[in-house]
Formats: structure tokens, C-alpha cells, sequence
């Protein structure tokens, strides 16, 4: 991995007035990908794709959600709670910066977010999705063993918030990370509010959408992943009409961290196809 050249950074604004910090990568003319980040992160945790020169063909994004990172973040709940506001944050970035057929690659509740769009788009403007330990269901069953910090990252008061916020982090890898990753994520976490985070708990209603969705798919899963169970991942295959499943053995919830190289391989041959 080389060293991350600088930006191009734009400002989106949202159908809801939001002002959205987007950043760019890699060729302008290349096969966009949209990356799209989880609960309580940043765009900057793409850092070993934007940095690969194995990707540089491509035209690499990434964003702040709303409520993270340099994005804004409106105190109200409902900026959050209603599914239209994410899918509709998309769309803008893909209109406003002239993203032709891209790819859309989500991790963890950024699998949410590809549904939001899905619903109220579908996958006409799309060429590929990527789905990255990504959650689109509710249910308990799919969910591992990080409830209890998830809950405890949005206590106001500030050791709780952090002290979760910071196993949280740690729960996210099989093996722990280097300590300039561990600290840059957990200083992006803490750029989220825990109000945003507590307001972004909402229905999860994209099964039709899903089995609706007719292009390449992958769906990308850590196999020791304790905050989104692999089952998860097994579900949106068999719903997501010729879908690949690649299960990384050696990773947990974030295998484009862990295993780059491949999680690469992967979202540039998808971009290819």
C-alpha cells in the first residue's frame, strides 16, 4: 500500500439541506465506486482502497454520512429515522459529482444505506453492489455480540460514550490493529454525536428491493465477524438474485482493513464485470 495522495474534495447538499464532505481518488474517467461507511465512522476508514495503487483505474469516493466525520450533523432524530433522507444523500452524491454506473460498496450499516437507495431508485443508475459485513435486517440473529457497546455508544455522558466507543473498535478486528489505524478510527467514531447514534436505530425494510435487484453482487463477510453474524451475509446472498458470497476466513468485521489485498481483488474485479 503506498502512501494516500491527496484529495478532491467536494461539498454535496442533500434534498434536506445537508451539506455532505465527499472526497475522491484514483482516475476521474475510471469506473466510479461509491463507498459507503458504517455506524459511527468515517469516510477515511477506506484508506487501504484509496491508497492501493491496485485500484487507481478506478474513480475512488468516499463520504461522511450524515451526523459523521466533516458531514453535518442536525441535532433532530428525525434527519436519521426516516429512510428516505439516507437513500436520497446518495442520490445526490451520484448526480451532483456525475457518477455514471457506479458501484456501490457498503459496510455494516452502510448495507442500510444501499437499501435506502435500492428503495427509492432501485439499481437501474448502478453497475455492481458491494455488500460489506453489512446488516439489512433486524433481527437478533443476525446480529453478534456487540449489542450491549453499540447501546452504551450513545450514553452522553462521555466516559461511558468512550470507553464503549473504544471496545467497540477493538470488537471490530480478529486480530488487533496497528496503532495509528486503531487511533484514527477511534477518533472518527468519536466525531458522531451519541445522539446520532442513538437516532439512527430505524425499521430495516428492504427485502423487496433485494430480490428485486438484478446486477453483479458481491457480499464480502469477515467469517469471525462478532458485531454482524456471518449468517447475515448468507441471507443477503440467497436473497440478492446471483450473488457471490466470499467469506474471508482470517478477518472479523471489517475485512477491507484485515485483508486488503484480497478485499481489493474482489471490488475490482465486481468494477470490471
Amino acid at each position: 500500500m503506498s502512501e494516500i495522495s491527496a484529495p478532491r474534495i467536494h461539498t454535496v447538499t442533500t434534498p434536506d439541506s445537508l451539506a455532505i464532505s465527499v472526497r475522491e481518488w484514483g482516475n476521474p474517467s475510471g469506473r466510479p465506486v461509491l463507498f459507503i461507511h458504517g455506524y459511527a465512522q468515517a469516510g477515511l476508514c477506506w484508506s487501504r482502497q484509496v491508497g492501493d495503487p491496485a485500484l487507481r483505474h478506478l474513480r475512488l469516493v468516499t463520504y461522511d454520512l450524515r451526523g459523521h466525520g466533516a458531514s453535518d450533523k442536525p441535532a433532530e432524530p428525525h434527519f436519521y429515522q426516516e429512510g428516505w433522507r439516507w437513500g436520497e444523500e446518495v442520490h445526490a452524491i451520484l448526480t451532483q459529482l456525475g457518477l455514471e454506473r457506479p458501484v456501490l460498496a457498503g459496510w455494516s450499516y452502510g448495507g442500510r444505506i444501499i437499501g435506502d437507495y435500492l428503495v427509492q431508485h432501485g439499481g437501474a443508475a448502478l453497475s455492481g453492489v458491494m455488500f460489506v459485513d453489512a446488516i439489512t435486517e433486524n433481527a437478533r440473529h443476525f446480529y453478534g455480540s456487540c449489542n450491549r457497546l453499540m447501546k452504551l455508544m450513545t450514553d452522553p455522558d462521555p466516559a461511558t460514550c468512550i470507553e464503549a466507543t473504544r471496545a467497540f473498535i477493538r470488537a471490530c478486528f480478529l486480530h488487533a490493529p496497528d496503532t495509528d489505524l486503531y487511533e484514527t478510527l477511534l477518533a472518527a467514531a468519536m466525531m458522531c454525536p451519541p445522539a446520532v447514534r442513538a437516532a439512527m436505530g430505524r425499521p430495516a425494510e428492504y427485502a423487496a428491493a433485494l430480490a428485486a435487484l438484478d446486477l453483479p453482487a458481491r457480499v464480502v463477510h469477515g467469517a469471525e465477524d462478532h458485531v454482524i453474524a456471518p449468517a447475515m451475509a448468507v441471507h443477503i446472498a440467497q436473497t440478492v438474485q446471483g450473488a457471490q458470497l466470499e467469506m474471508f476466513e482470517d478477518a472479523g468485521h471489517a475485512p477491507f482493513l484485515e485483508s486488503p489485498a484480497r478485499f481489493n481483488a474482489v471490488l475490482a474485479e465486481l468494477a470490471a464485470s
